[in-house]
């Protein structure tokens, strides 16, 4: 890193070269290149993709140092909702960055000279911008696949010819290489529990405009045995999507019979009731519409010539059709349906299996928040736990209209005193840091940006 400064001197020194690089690049902007020739513009190009890829080598330099600062004791508790404000990116992307920059920069100790980083050969090619960020990502895909029966010898080996390669080529071919790594370092396959757990894994994609979203991922031998079981059972003719029982033809192919094989298990998962309980309810779907939505809903069924209205919200923020919705109920696949009045917001009734006082409460949350209530928070209700408001300590009551969800990070912070809340005259939570007004969540209630108007109705008085 150079040799020693005091901290003050190293602040007015990279302000004075970052206000070097703002005006640089300000003075490139207004000058023309209309008469440079493409030669020039090809080798100003080539120089321009170094300065991003060299910056980026910076930025993940000081995000390794902001989440474990060598200067202070340990990262700030609000580090990463507050930089995901002040860079405008998600939380999770603050995230991804500070993890791969604890592979790329030096380790520190309890005592001694820091180590070197997990990926030294890499961290010196992303340093001086040799290599950019989609290199990056094939790189540290290839390593993490790596069987844990290679030497030491042989992940350095692994590395430094995957560098080498990335050097000289782009992403495409450095993949294309990579591919061949087991090939040539496991031949023969050996692959052991400890491999196969680190690698399982399914992403559930976000929800597309038609509803369907895509899975992808890794399951284990195990889990692949209960997938070819219910695939089975979906054999042609069988569970159709109707709920037809008898044998009869069907054009299912065999990727959407294994779909619904898949479906038909974890509905007879929730079904069981086998599945424990989830923060004071049993594990199952929630769902919430308006009085207006279900009534017109269910004549839509019915009548064709009634439009079907928008779809419903599950605790997990799914787009789910109310023609869905319908025949989930009437199967006793959604044990939790809160219905609320279109213009107070507050539910008017409580559909259930069982009537238990906590789980009632936090079916309203559901209904009203649709999620953590802290603003800019992405996590949905099934990933939420119950916040009072006033707190609990000294005074708080359970009551349903002091009792909001909060995802378990920021319920923590706002219990450690990093944020304050309050409930607002609409009776929905707002949040400040002390550094800003308080300010309500949208991000569950889109529908109030799309409609310009950031506050959402006042409920009317009670006559």
């Amino acid at each position: 890193m150079g040799e020693f400064t005091t901290g003050e001197a190293a602040r007015a020194r990279l302000r004075e070269l970052a206000d070097q690089v703002d005006a640089a690049y300000a003075e490139r902007r207004e000058l023309s290149s209309d008469e440079v020739g493409n030669a020039f513009r090809a080798e100003l190009a080539e120089r321009l993709e170094t300065q991003e890829r060299t910056n980026r080598g910076l930025s993940y330099r000081f995000f390794g140092e902001l989440a474990s600062p060598p200067d202070e004791a340990a990262m700030a508790p609000m580090l990463v909702n507050n930089l995901a404000a002040r860079l405008r990116i998600p939380p999770n992307e603050v995230k991804r960055r500070m993890k791969t920059a604890a592979r790329l920069c030096p380790r520190r100790q309890l005592s001694g000279a820091p180590l070197p980083p997990e990926l030294p050969l890499l961290a010196q090619a992303v340093a001086a911008g040799a290599i950019g960020e989609d290199h990056l990502w094939v790189m540290g895909r290839a390593i993490d696949k790596l069987p844990s029966m290679l030497s030491v010898t042989e992940r350095d080996e692994v590395e430094a010819s995957l560098v080498r390669q990335a050097t000289k080529s782009d992403a495409e071919i450095l993949k294309a290489a990579a591919g061949r790594i087991d090939e040539i370092f496991n031949p023969d396959g050996d692959y052991d529990e400890a491999d196969r757990a680190r690698r399982r894994g399914l992403v559930l994609g976000p929800q597309g405009r038609d509803g369907l979203s895509r899975l992808s991922g890794w399951i284990d031998p195990e889990t692949r045995c209960y997938v070819e079981a219910h695939t089975a059972a979906v054999r042609p003719g069988r569970h159709l999507p109707d709920g037809t029982l008898t044998e009869i033809p069907d054009q299912r192919s065999g990727a959407q019979r294994c779909h619904d094989g898949i479906k038909l298990g974890l509905k007879a998962g929730i079904a069981s009731g086998a599945l424990g309980s989830h923060r004071g309810h049993p594990v199952t779907v929630i769902a919430r519409t308006t009085l207006a939505e279900l009534n017109q809903a269910a004549h839509a069924v019915t009548n064709r010539d009634i439009p079907m209205p928008g779809p419903a919200r599950t605790g997990g923020d799914t787009a789910l059709p109310m023609r869905d919705l319908i025949r989930m109920a009437a199967e006793g696949g959604i044990h939790y349906l809160t219905v609320f009045d279109n213009h107070r917001e507050r539910p008017i009734y409580l559909g259930r299996e069982t009537r238990i006082a906590t789980t009632d409460q936090r079916i309203i949350c559901y209904a009203r928040d649709g999620g953590c209530t802290r603003p800019g928070c992405l996590a949905p209700g099934y990933h939420s736990e119950v916040h009072h408001s006033p707190d609990w300590s000294p005074d708080g009551a359970t009551d349903a209209d002091k009792l909001f969800f909060a995802c378990a990070p920021d319920h923590k912070l706002v219990t450690d005193g990093h944020y304050t809340t309050e409930v607002t005259d609409n009776g929905r939570l707002a949040w400040t840091d002390g550094t800003k007004p308080s300010d309500i969540n949208h991000a569950h209630h889109p529908e109030e940006l799309l409609h310009g108007d950031t506050d959402p109705p006042h409920h009317e008085q009670e006559k």
